[in-house]
């Protein structure tokens, strides 16, 4: 009974949870559908990519050596600018190559560390961090699960994907970073709490950091349900305390989000709503950007491809629609869910509101 009053706490207090179970019934109202279906509609390859991603970052985080790598790295940033600086050109250039939710499962641990050390409020970064990958994810084919699937239905090639993304994807990185070199101030950094590498396990961060590439490769053959399993069974048996530790109600919020997103799109208002949008000028682009906004650029990519064949409008406008709303990029939520940081909900809006609207402008500008 403890143990259920802990979740049942826990599930109150999340405001978007909560938001996704009350919106269930009514979507069930406006379009009935069996168990089976609410089953299909869920992405499974993703939430058992998130959860093995997850597993794998809490056991790097809690071998040590991920604060004994910030700590490293802190001494030889001479201001929070530079290092603000050097964590979103590497956060952009990681999920240009890894995907923007692998990059963000493998910095944001080094982020919070770099909290822990230096006492300072790490909130902005995160926040930026979430920005950036958006933006250096939209560069290639690879990047993000959107820009994969318009990859394949365009036919495109690689480079030409890479060549139409490159305008948008540089001009939305250059935007953020001019804009950290305003917010990240030039004051010194100094580590406050030293970091004990007594306490740190080499074994776990070996066996975790192996793990990762070998991951991505099961992911990549559509194998990360059955690899996933292989890491949560490991952890079980040799560190107990990881399995414990990570946000499983993250996965149910993802979960619910598919059902949630996939019952909506298939509202005959919302179907009008499309054709509308993309009927109006630059509709493809400003369209695919605002429906991002209402189901996240992924559900709106997979919604969209079936009434335009503008790749280039659709890929941008979905890229820019990771902005916005937290609920515009499961990346967003992603971070803002493993920071676990107090008020960054309403934080991050106040930054990533304008920054869409600088990017919806600028989409139109180069386009």
């Amino acid at each position: 009974m403890p143990a259920f009053r802990l979740v049942m706490s826990r599930v109150t207090e999340d405001y978007l949870l909560l938001a996704l179970l009350l919106l269930l019934p009514l979507l069930l109202w406006l379009q009935p559908a069996s168990p089976a279906n609410l089953v299909a509609l869920v992405d499974w390859h993703t939430v058992t990519a998130l959860a093995g991603l997850m597993l794998l970052s809490r056991a790097l985080e809690d071998s040590g050596y991920l604060a004994r790598f910030a700590a490293w790295l802190l001494p030889r940033c001479h201001s929070e600018r530079l290092l603000a600086l050097l964590m979103l050109l590497f956060a952009a250039l990681l999920s240009a190559i890894v995907t923007n939710d692998v990059a963000l499962f493998i910095l944001l641990p080094i982020t919070l560390s770099i909290g822990r050390l230096t006492g300072l409020p790490v909130g902005q970064l995160i926040i930026f961090l979430a920005l950036a990958v958006n933006a250096g994810s939209a560069l290639t084919p690879i990047g993000n699960p959107q820009n994969l699937l318009l990859w394949q239905a365009s036919g495109y090639s690689f480079w030409q994907f890479t060549s139409m993304m490159a305008p948008l994807a540089l001009s939305l990185l250059l935007l953020i970073l001019l804009l950290s070199s305003l917010v990240f101030g030039s004051g010194k950094l100094s580590i406050t709490v030293p970091h004990n590498n007594s306490a740190d396990n080499r074994r776990l961060f070996a066996c975790s950091l192996a793990g990762y590439p070998l991951f991505i490769l099961a992911m990549e053959y559509q194998l990360a349900p059955y690899a996933a399993l292989v890491i949560l069974a490991l952890y079980l048996l040799l560190k107990r305390s990881v399995v414990t530790g990570i946000d499983w109600l993250l996965l149910l919020v993802f979960m619910l989000m598919f059902i949630d997103l996939g019952l909506l799109a298939q509202l005959p208002l919302l179907q009008q709503l499309a054709v509308q949008l993309i009927a109006l000028p630059d509709g493809s682009y400003l369209g695919s950007a605002i429906l991002s906004q209402l189901m996240s650029n992924v559900p709106a990519a997979i919604f969209l491809q079936h009434f335009t064949d503008d790749w280039r409008a659709l890929s941008w406008g979905v890229t820019v629609g990771g902005f916005g709303l937290a609920i515009g990029s499961l990346a967003n939520l992603i971070a803002l869910r493993l920071s676990k940081q107090s008020g960054l909900w309403r934080e991050f809006h106040y930054w990533s509101l304008p920054v869409f609207l600088c990017s919806l402008g600028l989409g139109v500008l180069i386009l």
